[in-house]
């Protein structure tokens, strides 16, 4: 069966209102539950909640913000949910926009790149039940976890762009990209991976792609939802310069011209839900090895999680039939 994962796409402000997806991938049996970088409740804490409801099924963030917290606590934080879920987890991190950095760290990154490759590096390394003596330019480690038998912890890094591409590939387990368009991945994105994994004479990281999707049914308007789903990451800089990449028209002063090419790309999938199934194959035939639906737009859009679960259920049906 096709890997096909489900974002919960919004902040949440109690653990009862993801509670729906994950009982929905627990009765599936397959796929992972995601979250991005929430802040009304911690992701982690989110993460441990479920599991003392009873959900035991892998989870993951796509991703978290390396400056709200040190990679010795990122590890921690990651084979604890592994642990009190029982299941795999992946834990993603990105540098989050510039404007964040600056909000909360004395200063942006300057090398914005060199502090993710220290982090991710910190991470696995520690994961793997190393005792480190590391001195970075931005991280600084002299210790180690307590040792301990835990289900699988991935280390992920979000992935825009080539450069960190490459440097994912030479520290990540796994490769997170958001809203990419699909030859982006595979002419791009997949070759930065495996060069930068050649240069470390490891395996290049498998990749995970998080794709805004949509039911298109009577009354819906597929750009406004679109607009409305995909703005905030339409109006930062990185992301529209990483579409224009792809392909995709899109500027960060036009967010309503950035969710139409969006649209007219495909890289929002929107139609039928047999449709839907069979524009996330081309993804899988670009190598992505898990895809991840993403309903922000109908949640947004509709304030509803009922119809934002019907419009999952019935796009999981479908991908079911097509790979059967």
């Amino acid at each position: 069966m096709n890997k096909t994962s489900l974002m919960y796409p919004v902040q949440p402000s109690s653990v009862g209102q993801v509670l729906p997806f994950a009982r929905l991938l627990q009765q599936r049996g397959s796929g992972r539950l995601w979250t991005g970088q929430t802040l009304r409740i911690d992701p982690h804490q989110l993460f441990a909640a479920l599991s003392g409801m009873g959900i035991r099924i892998p989870m993951g963030t796509a991703v978290s913000l390396a400056p709200l917290r040190h990679p010795f606590d990122a590890a921690l934080q990651a084979r604890s949910v592994a642990t009190l879920t029982g299941a795999p987890y992946v834990a993603g991190f990105g540098p989050g926009a510039r404007e964040f950095q600056e909000s909360i760290m004395a200063e942006a990154y300057a090398r914005p790149g060199t502090a993710m490759r220290e982090y991710l590096t910190v991470m696995r390394s520690l994961l793997e039940g190393e005792t480190l003596e590391f001195r970075g330019e931005y991280h600084a480690v002299d210790g180690g976890l307590q040792p301990a038998r835990t289900p699988p912890v991935e280390v992920g890094a979000g992935v825009l762009r080539p450069r960190m591409a490459r440097i994912a590939g030479a520290t990540a387990d796994v490769a997170i990209t958001w809203m990419t368009p699909v030859d982006y991945i595979a002419n791009t994105l997949r070759p930065a991976l495996a060069e930068g994994a050649a240069e470390a004479g490891r395996k290049a990281p498998r990749v995970v792609t998080v794709v805004h999707v949509a039911v298109d049914r009577p009354g819906r308007d597929i750009y406004q939802m679109a607009l409305t789903g995909a703005g905030t990451h339409l109006s930062f800089d990185h992301y529209t310069d990483m579409l224009r990449r792809g392909g995709v028209e899109a500027y960060a002063d036009d967010p309503q011209a950035g969710a139409r090419a969006l649209v007219d790309s495909g890289t929002f999938v929107a139609g039928s839900p047999d449709e839907i199934a069979r524009e996330l194959n081309r993804y899988r035939e670009a190598g992505v090895d898990e895809v991840v639906l993403n309903p922000a737009s109908i949640m947004l859009s509709t304030q509803s999680l009922g119809t934002a679960m019907r419009d999952v259920q019935e796009i999981f049906e479908a991908v079911d039939r097509n790979d059967g």
